[in-house]
């Protein structure tokens, strides 16, 4: 849904609520269960997934934001999860059975690449790691018992894209499962699943809370991929979502693509100023003309945040000098909310991958001259 006079009015509008008298805000349904006056009709309830029985399964507070990001991301159902890896490791558990076989971008999230990459190991559960920019290493990567494809795009730290029409097509003539995380664009600037992708994860912490005070993740996509890792990893994993949460999180979605216009306007003010700088070599953000897949971001997303990385000379005690001397942006791993972070980060990236260090920025909401002037303060502290 990236039309952004949709966006608007889809995160901003219910409809009018009989249930709960009027109420524009879905109440906190604080509850463990729920009860019911006969065996026979907590028999009936037990039996339909979609009714609430136990709030591990389903919760009234959870299921509202589930329905409003299922509409973001044009997916048939949604399901929240206590955090991003809960919702990526239940989207990839339910993809793959011992014996078989992953395909995954080598610039995923960390913690995921853990997962495939190490922790997946012990239940024979085997995993390649591509350049996903290359879409013939993609497809040379594939096995017979290759039954998944999982996708960042765009990478969080050097922002590199995979084509996502291409390799939907790609897997689905093979019978291969696509998930793609979609945290940094989030439904307002890709939505993935209109490109062929089957399923969905977000960080909900980042951009859809929005204020640095919720954890959560979501998966989006058909309703039958979605009811069956309902059945399966939620329930038996546990990792479900508070009510109180959701309701967080639902406060968050309600400004996003106000906050995306403002996080997309200082991203790209910040990034053409390290851009313009001579001791910069490199500015990693998707949206800026110097980026490499410049038109593939164009072609397949409608707007960019504020994270963005750069790269100036390979001495790591300089670049520490520089994080530490900046006063708006604040040291963190994180982001998505309000307040601006900088944190120094190492990475493998290029052709051939080699080890090299960026300093990671995200762009919050304060002014965009407060955080250049603070940046261009911090250069001349550190001695660039």
């Amino acid at each position: 849904m990236n039309d952004p006079r949709a966006l608007h009015s889809s995160v901003a509008h219910d409809g009018h609520d009989d249930r709960h008298y009027g109420a524009v805000h879905t109440p906190i349904y604080d509850t463990s269960l729920f009860t019911f006056p006969s065996v026979a009709s907590m028999e009936r309830a037990a039996a339909d997934e979609g009714t609430y029985v136990y709030s591990r399964g389903n919760n009234p507070t959870v299921r509202a934001l589930e329905n409003k990001l299922a509409e973001l991301e044009g997916g048939e159902r949604a399901r929240c999860f206590a955090t991003g890896m809960g919702a990526i490791s239940a989207a990839v558990l339910s993809s793959v059975r011992a014996g078989e076989h992953i395909v995954c971008v080598d610039q995923a999230y960390g913690p995921a690449r853990e997962l495939m990459g190490g922790y997946l190991r012990r239940l024979e559960i085997w995993t390649t790691f591509v350049d996903g920019r290359d879409l013939a290493a993609v497809e040379a990567a594939i096995r017979p018992e290759t039954k998944l494809l999982y996708l960042e795009s765009p990478t969080s730290l050097f922002f590199e894209l995979q084509d996502l029409r291409r390799c939907a097509s790609l897997a689905r003539a093979r019978g291969i499962r696509t998930i793609v995380d979609n945290t940094y664009a989030t439904p307002c600037h890709q939505n993935p699943l209109a490109f062929g992708i089957d399923l969905v994860v977000h960080s909900l912490t980042k951009y859809a809370g929005g204020h640095s005070d919720a954890m959560g993740g979501v998966v989006v996509g058909s309703a039958a991929a979605v009811e069956a890792l309902s059945r399966s990893e939620l329930v038996l994993l546990g990792s479900v979502m508070l009510p109180q949460t959701a309701a967080l999180i639902m406060r968050g979605l309600r400004t996003l693509p106000l906050r995306m216009e403002r996080h997309q306007a200082g991203g790209m003010a910040v990034a053409a100023y390290l851009d313009s700088l001579p001791f910069v070599d490199r500015v990693h953000y998707p949206g800026l003309s110097s980026h490499p897949q410049l038109e593939l971001a164009h072609a397949q997303m409608s707007g960019f945040g504020g994270l963005l990385s750069f790269e100036a000379g390979d001495d790591r005690e300089r670049l520490v000098r520089f994080v530490d001397a900046l006063d708006y942006f604040r040291i963190g791993f994180s982001w998505g909310g309000y307040e601006s972070l900088a944190s120094l980060q190492e990475g493998r990236a290029g052709s051939p991958r080699t080890r090299r260090q960026a300093v990671r920025l995200y762009v919050g909401l304060e002014e965009r001259e407060d955080l250049i002037g603070d940046l261009a303060n911090a250069f001349r502290a550190a001695g660039f």
